[in-house]
């Protein structure tokens, strides 16, 4: 399935990059997806288009695979901060999650560095990007 392609320049204000052959990863969109019922979260994976173009906007963004980004107006935000304030566009009660933010990050991206270190081993791992069973094709980007 060919995703559409947004116009240069034109990307919408909330993204989440994602591992595209995660399987946790896959399944962890989905279910935002079902979620956010306001439809604001965009999604696309880090091997493809929108992640380059928003690498080149946002250095901070890693090359690798094995962190999760959540791309706002206000700034990048990585691994367990990435899922803290991208909670605030899901509905209640994960919307609350979003008050966590405040936590400090480094013993919340310890625990997400060990899930991400055995993913692939206990979630598995897809040979191509693909989306996620179930989901609108318009939210993702390539």
């Amino acid at each position: 399935m060919v995703l559409p392609r947004p116009p240069p320049g034109d990307l919408p204000p909330f993204v989440v990059l994602y591992d595209g052959v995660c399987g946790l990863c896959s399944r962890t969109v989905a279910w935002m997806v079902a979620r956010d019922r306001k439809r604001r979260l965009a999604f696309a994976p880090l091997q493809g288009e929108t992640a380059a173009r928003l690498r080149a906007l946002h250095p901070e963004i890693p090359p690798g695979l094995d962190t999760v980004a959540y791309v706002e107006p206000g700034g990048v935000h990585l691994r367990s901060r990435a899922f803290l304030h991208a909670s605030r566009h899901l509905a209640p009660p994960w919307r609350w999650v979003f008050h966590l933010r405040f936590l400090p990050a480094a013993p919340l991206d310890l625990v997400y560095r060990l899930v991400a270190r055995i993913r692939y081993r206990v979630w598995g791992r897809y040979d191509a990007c693909r989306l996620p069973e179930g989901v609108d094709p318009e939210r993702f980007l390539p």
